[in-house]
């Protein structure tokens, strides 16, 4: 088969990774890629919000299945023009992409159907939520409508950091037209908790559950940035918590999804805080999460595009989805600077003894060497049977890989084990 990924960061070629394991693929292309994935797939130069573009590609290169991966174009609906000429797709349609295409939208959709998450408030016009923000309690979260890159959310500790992010999202579209609505929603706390799952509209076969690590600096400091780092499995995703959550969120979310004529088919992110009152939904994404897909995958047994394509065909219940006990550890190395301003452009090596995946996001050819392009520059990720042995094997690794600039946490995974004490 010939398979088209659309997407070019380290999600992208851990999917890429895995699904050319299986015995179904010959061809893999990836739109846009990067000079990091070349030695797994085909890249091409197409943006993956160039519909026109996608489209033309797969036609004339008589695609079998497609796997559209990031947030934007899935909302803008890739999968529905793909749909139209005939090339079946992992991910749902634009109508089904707007549960994390539109925060109110789902904000709404959770409290029409029961599904547990914080209280919460809509603002169109910025008045009207600067003179919420005086009665609010702190600290409160507010939300840009629309997608942001995974930024759009700043948690205010008082009212005048309140006041700021209102203002930045409302009035100097600091996220454009995403943050022309905004949600204020109160402040949960406890454990976080990210799930991904696979569905068909019908089944829902959670994924290995894992952690992420959003802040740039060690000790949870610093800025929010994509991800610095994840682990798999979560330890505080026992299995109570896992059966409550199928019964009282993942479920009940396809279910409304059914009901509001917006059939979910692909990957639905579930991203979970453990409150003291049981567990309850930060944010839905559409698609895999970036760089949770870099542990989760990696621990995947069965056959990956098997899986997929039983999402699209409505056979997921009669597939095998199988993972191992193992646990992973992905550190993120990044560019110094980021999430703000970072310098590009230095050569980054990786030594032949190299005993992990190394997933590539920011990476591109220059005078025959690969130099970095990006933020967050590769994931590596490491494989062991405890979480302990994961994260010593992934840091030794990290070790092994050298560019001029180089930022990464050295503390990723210490709060899962401190947790698992």
């Amino acid at each position: 088969m010939k398979i088209m990924v659309v997407g070019g960061g380290g999600r992208e070629h851990a999917i890429i990774k895995k699904i050319k394991q299986s015995p179904l693929v010959d061809t893999i292309y990836a739109l846009p890629g990067n000079a990091g994935m070349n030695a797994d797939a085909t890249c091409v130069n197409i943006g993956a919000k160039d519909l026109d573009g996608i489209v033309a590609f797969a036609k004339e290169n008589q695609i079998d299945y497609a796997i559209v991966a990031p947030d934007d174009p899935l909302v803008l609906g890739a999968v529905d023009r793909l749909n139209e000429i005939g090339i079946p797709c992992f991910g749902p349609k634009a109508n089904a992409a707007i549960i994390e295409g539109s925060k109110i939208f789902s904000k709404n959709l959770m409290k029409k159907y029961g599904i547990p998450t914080a209280s919460y408030e809509v603002f169109t016009e910025m008045d009207a939520a600067l003179a919420y923000l005086k009665t609010s309690s702190y600290p409160t979260v507010i939300k840009a409508d629309g997608l942001a890159l995974g930024k759009g959310v700043v948690i205010a500790m008082d009212h005048d950091e309140a006041v700021d992010a209102v203002r930045s999202m409302m009035e100097d579209h600091m996220f454009g037209d995403s943050g022309s609505r905004v949600v204020i929603e109160e402040f949960l706390t406890g454990p976080e908790v990210s799930v991904l799952a696979f569905t068909d509209g019908k089944t829902v076969v959670p994924m290995i559950s894992s952690m992420d690590h959003k802040r740039a600096l060690d000790h949870d400091e610093g800025l929010n940035t994509g991800g610095m780092g994840t682990i798999a499995p979560n330890p505080y995703y026992t299995e109570d918590v896992a059966a409550q959550c199928m019964k009282e969120i993942f479920l009940p979310t396809i279910e409304a999804m059914n009901a509001e004529g917006r059939t979910f088919k692909g990957c639905l992110y579930y991203g979970l805080m453990i409150t003291p009152k049981g567990p309850k939904v930060i944010e839905y994404n559409c698609r895999f999460g970036d760089p949770e897909t870099q542990v989760v995958l990696p621990l995947l047994e069965s056959d990956l595009l098997e899986i997929m394509m039983a999402c699209t065909n409505g056979t997921l219940a009669e597939t095998e989805v199988r993972f191992s006990d193992k646990s992973a550890c992905c550190v993120i190395m990044a560019s110094g600077g980021y999430p703000k301003s970072y310098q590009n452009g230095y050569e980054i090596t990786v030594a032949e003894d190299i005993a992990a995946e190394v997933y590539f996001a920011g990476a591109k050819e220059a005078n025959g060497s690969l130099v970095t392009a990006g933020g967050r520059v590769l994931g590596v990720t490491a494989v062991a049977d405890t979480l302990t042995e994961a994260i010593e094997k992934s840091y030794e690794n990290v070790k092994k890989i050298h560019f001029e600039n180089v930022h990464y946490r050295k503390d990723i995974g210490q709060r899962a084990l401190a947790a698992g004490k």
